[in-house]
């Protein structure tokens, strides 16, 4: 066997080892860790699958965890958990990176440890063992892998966008919605850079915020708003 296939194994070895579940389908397997960089049997399918998988089985889970929680809270938390940031951090856990096949351009670019090439690959992994196994194996996988993050989960309220707490802020003292503008666009098509401006009709109170999108500079500028307010805190 060449270095790099016995270093593949290995990788692939402890991954297993971390989920919890070994493979008997080894193609299945190799299909789940390919990225579409790398082959034509790649792993965008079996991601598709793994994502319901994975958003039904947290659904149930906060379901059955949180009987008092309105659909509201329920949304948000799921969304928390099986968002592109945390299955990034969960591939890191269980050393993901070291046995996805990418291809040349990809493995030039250091794509091993971008958060959303990683987020597919827990996905696929999930869809992978669906097809092997059915849904009570990769029930049993997900489970696993988030059993720290449902015994600590946030409260709902921290989990609401800035935009959502600013406005319930205002509504709650019978003030008007915030009002948001575009100001500037700026940057290449493929980097652009925005600034929005949030106002307060009421008072004239008005802040600017930036990001990379214009929904990220309205939020930004929300959150700054609610520090103005004092109603951050």
């Amino acid at each position: 066997m060449a270095p790099s296939d016995r270093n593949r194994e290995q990788a692939r070895a402890a991954l297993e080892q971390h989920l919890g579940y070994g493979f008997q389908d080894r193609a299945l397997l190799n299909r789940a860790l390919t990225h579409r960089s790398a082959e034509a049997d790649h792993n965008e399918r079996l991601e598709f699958l793994g994502d319901g998988v994975l958003n039904f089985t947290i659904a149930a889970a906060l379901f059955e965890q949180c009987p008092d929680a309105p659909e509201g809270d329920l949304s948000r938390l799921r969304a928390s958990l099986v968002r592109e940031t945390t299955l990034a951090a969960i591939a890191k856990e269980i050393e993901l990176g070291a046995a996805i096949v990418l291809g040349p351009g990809e493995m030039r670019n250091g794509s091993r440890r971008r958060a959303s090439i990683l987020a597919d690959g827990v996905e696929a992994l999930l869809g992978a063992i669906y097809c092997e196994n059915g849904f009570d194996a990769a029930k049993g996988v997900i489970l696993h892998l988030y059993a720290q993050r449902l015994t600590d989960l946030p409260s709902a309220a921290s989990l609401k966008d800035a935009k959502t707490q600013l406005q319930e802020w205002l509504q709650a003292r019978s003030r008007s919605r915030p009002e948001y503008e575009l100001v500037e666009v700026t940057g290449a098509d493929h980097c652009q850079h925005f600034v929005s401006r949030c106002r307060l009709a009421d008072s004239g109170d008005s802040v600017e915020g930036e990001g990379g999108g214009r929904r990220k500079a309205e939020q930004d500028a929300a959150r700054r708003m609610l520090e103005k307010l004092g109603a951050d805190s």
